[in-house]
């Protein structure tokens, strides 16, 4: 066990899921099960597990959420607003990942529901999740967006 003294954040990972669809592309999103911002959408993720990394956080959460299993996930970035989480001081790392289709998914764990929207239609999004889309769109269309 370990003593110190001063706080300590709480680590998290998200994922967000992209998928090829015709001409339009598709993000997956959870809605959530429990406070805090239930019932709003928001990416699948969740708290690390002291044994794992967070690239292995992102897909368990995903997993869990949505029963969606991805292999790669790319890393978007640390996001640590002070205040971006109601329950502790919490700092995520985001992940995409990118699939051909949009998969069939099954809410789970603390989703409620899983679905994809169309990118150009998405609806409000949970904590600073509009922030952390901003930065993965950018890398995605750079990396791997299909051109129209």
């Amino acid at each position: 066990m370990y003593v110190y003294s001063h706080p300590h954040p709480a680590i998290t990972a998200d994922c967000i899921v992209f998928a090829y669809d015709s001409n339009d592309t598709k993000l997956l999103l959870i809605e959530r099960k429990n406070y805090p911002c239930k019932g709003s959408w928001a990416f699948p993720g969740g708290f690390m597990n002291i044994d794992e990394t967070t690239e292995d956080t992102a897909r368990r959460e995903l997993e869990e959420e949505t029963g969606l299993k991805v292999s790669q996930v790319y890393q978007v970035g640390a996001f640590s607003k002070v205040d971006r989480d109601p329950r502790e001081r919490v700092v995520t790392i985001a992940y995409y990942a990118v699939i051909d289709h949009p998969a069939e998914v099954n809410a789970g764990d603390d989703a409620s529901h899983a679905q994809w929207f169309s990118i150009s239609h998405l609806p409000d999004l949970a904590f600073d999740h509009a922030d952390i889309l901003e930065a993965a769109l950018r890398l995605f269309q750079e990396n791997h967006a299909k051109s129209e």
